[in-house]
């Protein structure tokens, strides 16, 4: 990424002369950076970034870089995953901080209380503090993705997730969010946030399209600044950085929202449409003091944005003033270009002051990034001010003065996590995010009448509040790890009971007396990044059974309504015609029972509140409308940006086309082998291996293969793909390869599980758990990507996702190969 003045000027004037305007300005490119990847600062916005720098605090920190050493400098720009690091670490290695990524809670315990959040916090700043020499002692603070409250704490406040808000429309309620999250998370002992995200999602496939306020850059530019002072406090009143507030991080510079729905990808787009789309927010956070921003995963132009030097500096540093720091994502450094996780000095050339790193290789970055420093590889300049603008970032919040963090104003006030104040803001942010997207004259609904609930998402606050709740994915957690939430359900039955009606939960939707109305909840399981990327907007492919029970239901003579429960706009053309009444409740959070207080007339029968959320997303007409936003030719939605009936504002949805788009698969993302069946496409191939189908949970929905030979050759099966498949943003992302296993006979030899690339299978050993197995039980064996990569495998070009090889007899039934995550040690590869 270096390049010497005379080279990079030649490049600059070698773009200049093929129109790549910007060169001039990208004396840090390097001779193989795509010149469409080579930003112009001049053309982009200026930006009155805040606050203004105090000469005292320059002054303290200019004392604080001459008193510190190589090693202490080169300590404060990286960040490492507490699941990697323990605070005896620290008392060596002077890091500059520390996070929690969504699955990392402390002393391993991701339902870990809020007391041993603040006990772990306080172990770290008493590491960071403790010197035996002259050195300036320099706290270290801890990040957090505190992205709908603080969502990695059992028993806080969750909001609707960022989709959600941005349907709602009201700054005044985003700052309020703001506020309470801070505060929720202060109190825990914890100093920054990794929020708000600020993606202007233009296609939404994408696993993290929850995570943006809208496909339209101006709401985005509307929250930002809103968002940012909830979190902060005002710039320029004492309440900036006060103790019950956090340091704000603006992510993910730039562009994440334009990848074609694929997480960690590329957007490709003039430098016009990413400044005047996809820059959105980021003005008005500078604006209002943003802190620190975090580079983004993907790419612009085939350049990675943690190495970027146009954009981190010449863009966000130079031209629109941001001085504070700039953090990268997990482990994005790595794949910058001649970089890996644990050496890159040219992200941090390009403008990236602080590495996020997960991993047990944490020391290697520390000693290559040493070396590098002292050998000048990274000039002193840059060090000293990537080193500066932590330090000023530290120093304007507090965490030089305000000792441990269980000695600060609003620690360990854990009455205030989930308060009966907070909760109210919750709910009335449920109650304005919902879309009411048909109403053919049902609601609102009688409080005093007879009604069903239907669908096991009713009572799931897992699944009501989505992907980053407790842990990353937020799948599969009972209510009890919510333990100060209400359900949707539990929030219909307080109201109909408190109107004289009856509500009866019913799961599968049947009934003996015919009900007076039904309210069907359905919709996604949680995900996060990779694992929510799809390939195209169908809802459920290959799962009709929640159509199927409003079809049901409404051929019985029930009025139906529908509570979908989605991180983005699905094609649910069949699902709305089968309701009288649709409502898009997107991702509500912790209080459910904000969608019973609109559903619901009061007692004098007129509604307590109407719908006042307008789409944010444009909704689709087919399930191939994934790019469909409103500045786009031919645009053609179902519903419109800005759509959204009221009870004030009533209209009636005709019939709707249900036709699938000729050739369209039906496929999971990430589904190898469900329901007795492979993609379309995609082959199960045997050597030597007999199978034949058996029955799970229906008829035929697994397969049993029998190895009868011994040797290296006894056989193997593979799950093959039509074409090689990319699983290397997934290995990155700590994806396991999953199956489901029951052990009809017993291995009588090892056995090997592994992915096959480039004509060549990369395994590792499960025999001994195969042998462990009780016999005729189901079981499940998961094993992480990242196993495979650190084997040598091309995770980029995957021809084979499963591969199971034995050398002797075994017999095994197989069910649901799939992609996932999984909660599991870091060594977990294999026996």
């Amino acid at each position: 990424m270096k390049t010497t003045r005379s080279s990079a000027s030649l490049l600059i004037l070698t773009l200049t002369l093929t129109g790549a305007a910007g060169a001039a300005l990208a004396q840090g490119a390097s001779a193989d950076q795509p010149a469409a990847s080579i930003a112009n600062p001049a053309i982009w916005p200026k930006v009155r970034a805040r606050p203004s720098r105090d000469p005292k605090v320059e002054k303290k920190i200019d004392a604080l870089l001459a008193a510190m050493s190589m090693e202490d400098k080169v300590g404060q720009i990286i960040q490492v995953d507490i699941g990697s690091i323990k605070p005896a670490d620290v008392v060596t290695y002077k890091l500059g901080s520390i996070l929690n990524g969504g699955n990392s809670g402390p002393y391993d315990d991701e339902y870990a209380s809020p007391a041993k959040w603040l006990q772990l916090a306080v172990e770290f700043y008493d590491a960071s503090m403790t010197r035996s020499d002259s050195r300036p002692k320099i706290p270290i603070i801890w990040g957090t993705d505190s992205v709908h409250g603080n969502n990695n704490i059992v028993g806080a406040t969750l909001f609707p997730h960022n989709i959600g808000l941005g349907a709602a429309r009201n700054r005044d309620l985003i700052r309020q969010i703001g506020e309470v999250t801070a505060l929720e998370t202060a109190a825990a002992g914890l100093d920054w946030t990794f929020a708000p995200t600020l993606a202007v999602v233009q296609d939404d496939r994408w696993g993290r399209t929850y995570e943006s306020y809208s496909e339209e850059p101006q709401i985005a530019a509307d929250y930002a600044g809103a968002m940012i002072e909830g979190v902060q406090g005002k710039v320029g009143t004492k309440d900036f950085l006060a103790p019950n507030h956090l340091i704000a991080t603006t992510k993910h510079f730039l562009g994440d929202g334009g990848t074609g729905g694929r997480d960690q990808g590329d957007t490709r787009v003039p430098e016009t449409v990413l400044r005047d789309v996809h820059l959105g927010g980021y003005p008005a956070a500078i604006e209002a003091g943003t802190q620190s921003v975090m580079a983004s995963f993907s790419s612009w132009n085939g350049e990675k944005m943690s190495g970027n030097e146009s954009l981190l500096t010449g863009v966000l540093k130079e031209r629109m003033g941001f001085d504070g720091f700039v953090v990268g994502d997990w482990n994005s450094h790595g794949q910058v270009k001649g970089c890996s996780n644990e050496d890159c000095p040219q992200a941090i050339n390009a403008g990236l002051d602080m590495f996020m790193y997960s991993g047990p290789g944490w020391k290697q970055l520390y000693d290559n990034t040493l070396a590098e420093a002292k050998a000048g590889t990274i000039p002193a300049a840059r060090l000293d001010d990537a080193v500066r603008r932590i330090l000023r970032v530290k120093l304007r919040a507090g965490t030089f003065d305000r000792g441990r963090p269980s000695s600060r104003a609003f620690a360990a006030k854990f009455d205030v996590i989930a308060s009966p104040q907070h909760r109210a803001i919750a709910r009335e942010a449920v109650r304005e995010s919902m879309v009411l997207l048909k109403n053919n004259g049902v609601l609102p609904l009688k409080p005093a009448a007879n009604i069903l609930v239907v669908g096991s998402a009713a009572d799931s606050i897992s699944q009501q509040a989505g992907g980053w709740s407790i842990t990353w994915q937020g799948a599969d957690l009972p209510n009890s790890a919510f333990p100060n939430a209400t359900s949707i359900w539990k929030g219909i039955e307080q109201t109909v009971k408190a109107g004289g009606g009856t509500a009866t939960y019913a799961p599968d939707g049947k009934f003996t007396a015919k009900p007076d109305a039904a309210i069907v909840v359905f919709g996604e399981q949680p995900y996060a990044e990779f694992k929510g990327d799809i390939p195209n907007l169908e809802y459920s492919p290959g799962d009709k059974s929640d159509l199927e029970t409003l079809r049901r239901l409404k051929a019985a003579g029930i009025p139906v309504v529908a509570v979908f429960l989605s991180g983005r706009p699905l094609w649910v053309n069949a699902e709305m015609n089968a309701s009288d009444a649709f409502v898009a409740a997107f991702l509500p959070g912790s209080e459910g029972g904000g969608v019973a207080d609109v559903l619901f007339a009061g007692a004098d029968g007129k509604p307590a509140h109407d719908f006042r959320g307008k789409l944010s997303f444009s909704w689709p007409k087919r399930p191939d409308q994934y790019v469909l936003n409103r500045r786009d030719p031919g645009y053609d939605p179902l519903f419109a940006f800005g759509y959204g009936l009221s009870y004030a504002a009533p209209d009636k949805v005709a019939q709707l086309d249900e036709a699938r788009p000729a050739g369209m698969a039906e496929t999971t993302p990430g589904v190898f082998y469900g329901k007795g069946r492979v993609p379309a496409g995609w082959s199960i191939d045997t050597q030597t291996v007999t199978q034949i189908g058996v029955d799970r949970r229906a008829q035929e929905d697994a397969l049993r293969f029998t190895w009868s030979g011994s040797g290296p050759q006894a056989g193997r099966v593979a799950v093959t793909a039509p074409r090689a498949i990319d699983l290397s943003r997934e290995s990155n992302g700590e994806i396991s390869l999953v199956f489901e296993y029951r052990v009809d006979a017993k291995p009588a030899g090892p056995v090997m599980l592994g992915i096959e690339s480039g004509g060549k299978t990369t395994s590792v050993p499960i025999g001994a758990t195969l042998a462990r197995a009780a016999p005729g039980e189901w079981a499940r064996i998961a094993v992480p990507l990242q196993c495979f990569a650190s084997r040598g495998a091309n995770m980029a070009a995957i021809t084979a996702p499963f591969v199971l090889s034995a050398n002797a007899p075994l017999a095994v039934s197989l069910s649901d190969v799939k992609l996932d995550y999984v909660s599991m040690p870091m060594n977990a590869c294999g026996d």
